[in-house]
């Protein structure tokens, strides 16, 4: 048992939708431990309450068919989840001391496929750890009702956020629908309990050996039907090596954070969103290291600790207010008309391909469409132009970006698509908008990213690079551009678009 400040680490666990102390916890000979988003073995919650509380410990990984069925063959997401997955599998082999202790890895319906695991491998509870997007919750009401008909107890944690649904609230205690009173209020009430590894080792023989009828291979990505990705290729490293890669290089940059995160062109990011969204790594070691720095001042650990906030902040609205998930959170923003007729979806496909004829949002698309990542900067810009420029629904923008990124996030995603359309929890107001050609002078100066996704525009100047449209046609012909062939005109005139919106809008102002 670790202890800080002689303090026990406990939470909280749910034990089929009972919240009770950790300390109350039943000890169980056999658990199961089911890993969600939550793929690795150091600061896991639901291991560590496995290894206190139990004799022997199983764990189990379900590629649900009733999420993957749905998307593409190709899909960098399940290509990364899979990398990750066999890393996980040769570490819990490699924590165990028998070699017939392995990770139960199946493709099917998860709620099927966990039941029927618990009830042939004998244990009498599952273990895991909260989510609370909506159909996530459903399935875990499904699982829960059909273990409880077999008699095995499900007992969920919080671990994937530092603060969760009610745990910071206003004085009168209400939700936060602000982020900066709730920062506040956060930074306030964390202590280095919230912080604290949830590690426990195991102890000989705990790790169980799987029963020789139960015992299968991880099934292949061309088993489950997608195409192999080269991960490597598109830079990112899977798993929990991979995370801790990008920690110990981030931590060497995080006090130039606030100076270089804004600019695409410039290694600025910790790169861990992916990680973080797959639970390669926890969001507790990342606190750890961002808190005591940000307490001293410095400043680019306080603005990454105010990022790491902001994802505990909309995942507490998704709690609160789960309408978010299809509507605004603020229910007069309903009230606007949005361009969705055959006009519009042809803005739409082409701020999707990254022919809007703005450098910046076609090399932000660019990057999105060939790499799975896009830089939080160019998140806000393209989805500000989409709305506000182009007038189409932030709904379908959200979509493509949770078609797209590859850690996209439900919570984090809704939330920022909201900020971005001014419909959402403390949200930039309606009449300001990003102007595409002043956010890319400001943020790619030199114009290095745009070349780097538009090399079509790498003869340009700098200063024509932002608005080629401006260009003498001298410049252009030098350069090899040739607007309407090779790089598109704009699809529509900044200022124009601006009078639609704030018309648009003005419903909004009325209500």
């Amino acid at each position: 048992m670790r202890e800080i400040d002689g303090r026990r680490i406990d939470g909280h666990a749910v034990i089929l939708g009972v919240n009770m102390p950790h300390n109350d916890l039943n000890h169980f000979a056999k658990v199961l431990v089911w890993f969600r988003r939550d793929l690795r073995l150091s600061d896991h919650t639901a291991l560590s309450h496995a290894m206190r509380h139990s004799d022997q410990v199983f764990g189990a990984f379900v590629f649900d068919r009733a999420i993957l069925d749905s998307l593409p063959r190709r899909d960098r997401r399940v290509a990364f989840i899979h990398a990750s997955l066999q890393e996980l599998d040769a570490a819990w082999q490699g924590l165990a001391d028998q070699a017939e202790a392995k990770l139960l890895v199946r493709h099917g319906q998860a709620v099927q496929e966990m039941v029927q695991l618990a009830k042939q491998l004998g244990v009498q509870a599952v273990l895991t750890h909260h989510d609370d997007e909506p159909d996530a919750l459903a399935r875990d009401a499904q699982v829960i009702g059909a273990l409880a008909n077999a008699g095995i107890a499900f007992q969920s944690f919080k671990d994937h956020v530092v603060f969760e649904r009610s745990e910071v609230l206003t004085q009168s205690g209400t939700p936060y629908g602000v982020f900066t009173p709730y920062k506040n209020a956060w930074l306030k009430k964390v202590t280095r309990h919230d912080l604290a590894a949830r590690d426990t080792p195991a102890k000989p023989g705990q790790l169980a050996a799987v029963p020789q009828a139960l015992r299968q291979p991880v099934p292949s990505l061309a088993d489950m039907g997608f195409e192999v990705i080269d991960l490597a290729a598109l830079h990112i490293r899977p798993g929990m090596s991979g995370a801790q890669a990008l920690l110990s290089d981030f931590e060497t940059r995080m006090d130039k954070y606030q100076a270089t995160r804004n600019f695409p062109a410039v290694k600025g990011p910790s790169y861990l969103s992916v990680h973080l969204r797959f639970g390669t790594v926890s969001i507790r070691q990342l606190a750890r290291l961002a808190y005591p720095r940000a307490m001293q001042n410095d400043l680019g650990a306080q603005t990454w600790l105010s990022e790491l906030i902001w994802r505990d902040f909309y995942h507490q609205i998704l709690h609160h207010h789960p309408h978010v998930v299809s509507k605004a959170f603020k229910a007069e923003y309903e009230l606007i008309q949005w361009d969705k007729d055959k006009h519009g979806k042809a803005l739409f496909q082409a701020w999707c391909d990254g022919n809007t004829g703005y450098p910046l949002v076609d090399a932000a698309m660019a990057q999105i469409n060939q790499t799975g990542y896009m830089h939080n900067r160019l998140r806000m810009v393209v989805a500000s132009f989409l709305v506000k420029d182009l007038g189409i629904d932030w709904r379908w923008g959200e979509r493509y970006f949770a078609e797209h990124l590859l850690d996209f996030d439900l919570a984090a995603n809704n939330g920022g698509w909201q900020w971005a359309s001014s419909s959402g929890c403390d949200a930039q107001p309606y009449f300001r908008i990003f102007n595409p050609v002043n956010q890319s002078e400001k943020f790619d100066p030199h114009g290095k990213f745009i070349r780097r996704y538009l090399p079509q525009l790498a003869g340009l100047s700098e200063k024509t690079i932002h608005a080629p449209w401006l260009a003498k046609p001298l410049e252009l012909q030098a350069a090899g551009v040739r607007l309407g062939d090779n790089y598109p005109l704009p699809v529509v005139d900044h200022a124009q678009a601006r009078a639609k919106t704030l018309l648009r809008y003005s419903v909004v102002k009325k209500s």
